[in-house]
């Protein structure tokens, strides 16, 4: 047996309530203020990529180094941006988006959001308040 009861398990009517508290709702504002950017980002850099390997082949076949031409370290920079990406978002959720998960999820599990932000009155269901 654990030291320590188990939370309440959180009711359809708190994961509603939960969905419509304004801490939740900063937490996907915080979400969307790192991923719509950084994607505007990677899918803009990954369509000049491959509009220079359609339209300016003489562009990317400079050579540099040898053998080794402009469009291959294009290519191999693609890589670099997607874990460079990779690595930003996950120092960034460590950061910002962790915690106010946390906090969200130990709300949720003490029932602080019952009948609050919407939720439905004591012995309703959702379908009767929509």
């Amino acid at each position: 047996m654990s030291e320590h009861p188990s939370p309440a398990e959180p009711t359809a009517e708190d994961f509603v309530a939960a969905q419509r508290s304004p801490e939740f709702e900063s937490l996907r504002s915080t979400h969307r203020k790192f991923v719509v950017p950084m994607t505007v980002f990677f899918l803009v850099w990954f369509a000049l990529y491959v509009l220079l390997s359609i339209y300016a082949t003489d562009f990317m076949s400079i050579q540099v180094i040898g053998n080794v031409n402009l469009g291959i370290i294009l290519g191999l920079l693609q890589f670099v941006t997607t874990f460079g990406i990779t690595g930003l978002y996950v120092a960034f959720a460590n950061k910002s988006l962790d915690p106010q998960a946390r906090d969200l999820r130990a709300t949720l599990e003490a029932g602080d959001f019952a009948g609050r932000n919407g939720a439905a009155r004591p012995g309703s269901t959702l379908a009767e308040e929509a």
